[in-house]
């Protein structure tokens, strides 16, 4: 499932990440992460402690949802950059009509 989900992913970041969308894609992050651990937590019928358990390091800092060395995919690491406005810049391949 996290292959199929991290390829999801994967697609809509390369396709929105031309847009405006790094407040979307943390959102996005959060969600994905919040759906996925309430599936695990009804699965394997594990309370809130066992989830700390499973997904902390003896720190308390979260580690990435994995499986079989699979890893769900962060949306929000996706560099979102803009087009540029190029107008002129742009080659044009038909000649004035009267030169000057």
């Amino acid at each position: 499932m996290l292959i199929r989900l991290t390829q999801i992913m994967r697609g809509w970041a390369n396709y929105f990440k031309h847009a405006v969308a790094k407040h979307v894609f943390t959102k996005l992050d959060a969600f994905v992460w919040w759906r996925l651990i309430r599936m695990l937590r009804e699965r394997h019928h594990w309370s809130w402690g066992d989830v700390r358990r499973r997904f902390t390091t003896p720190t308390g800092r979260w580690l990435p949802i994995a499986a079989d060395g699979i890893e769900l995919f962060q949306i929000a690491s996706v560099t979102v950059s803009r087009y540029r406005y190029r107008a002129s810049t742009i080659p044009n391949p038909w000649q004035p009509a009267n030169p000057v």
